[in-house]
């Protein structure tokens, strides 16, 4: 992975997609990512329907989780990186897509929330 991660850093072929959060809109990243002509996706300011986590990792997750009973904490790490392998390219690349349609629409809609109307 990181490899590939170097790969479209050297290219600059790839965008930055992160939320409004104070560490990420701080000055130094701001200028940082200037500096190296990094592409940053507009992200409307506390906008649910984009982190991906939200819409996509966690629900999987609860779904595989629920209802179960774990008596440490290592065997929930253990349960939930079983999950967490589970997940495949194509997963990622369906859910890449879906968010690409709900950045579009929340761009549209300037923000305003839409998650639950049927929006996909």
């Amino acid at each position: 992975m990181r490899r590939i991660a170097a790969k479209f850093w050297r290219t600059n072929d790839w965008v930055l997609h992160h939320d409004n959060a104070r560490p990420h809109t701080a000055y130094i990243v701001q200028e940082s990512l200037a500096k190296n002509k990094m592409a940053v996706v507009p992200y409307s300011p506390y906008s649910p329907d984009l982190a991906p986590c939200d819409f996509f990792l966690f629900p999987k997750m609860k779904i595989k989780l629920k209802g179960r009973r774990f008596d440490t904490i290592e065997e929930l790490q253990e349960e939930t990186q079983t999950v967490l392998n589970t997940l495949t390219n194509k997963h990622f690349q369906d859910e890449f897509e879906k968010w690409e349609k709900r950045w579009d629409r929340c761009m549209r809609f300037q923000g305003d929330y839409f998650e639950g109307d049927g929006a996909e």
